[in-house]
């Protein structure tokens, strides 16, 4: 039981670390290199989240839930989509840079684009979003 906790602990801290070691970056400057065709912006809140508050308009929305599950969404989304840094924002910017972290630990350039009130506080265009994907 101890050594479970220990180890529990242990992968925290290196995911703690992964985490401080992905960029931030904030809205526009994210939102450039969307348009510039350099990077994606990924939404990586649940879909119920999507339909309550809408999605930055530029976003491809895809669950944290099926990353972190059988990524049914998010392989092939990246095999699409290598080469280019992908931008992931959340809420609040926690579970952003829990992805984040776990794709910059496969070798992607990636990035923490935070929580998606910074995107719509800083004028950046949202869009409704339907809770089915």
């Amino acid at each position: 039981m101890k050594l479970r906790l220990l180890l529990t602990a242990l992968l925290a801290s290196v995911l703690t670390a992964f985490a401080a070691e992905v960029p931030k970056i904030d809205p526009a400057a994210a939102a450039k290199l969307v348009a510039e065709g350099k990077a994606v912006l990924v939404d990586c809140r649940e879909p119920s989240e999507w339909a309550e508050t809408g999605v930055v308009a530029a976003a491809t929305t895809l669950a944290k839930s099926d990353f972190d599950g059988a990524q049914k969404d998010w392989k092939p989304f990246l095999e699409k989509n290598a080469g280019k840094e992908i931008i992931v924002y959340c809420r609040s910017g926690g579970r952003a840079g829990t992805v984040a972290a776990a794709l910059a630990a496969k070798g992607v350039k990636t990035s923490n684009a935070g929580g998606f009130k910074a995107w719509a506080d800083a004028g950046q265009p949202t869009r409704k979003a339907d809770a089915k994907k």
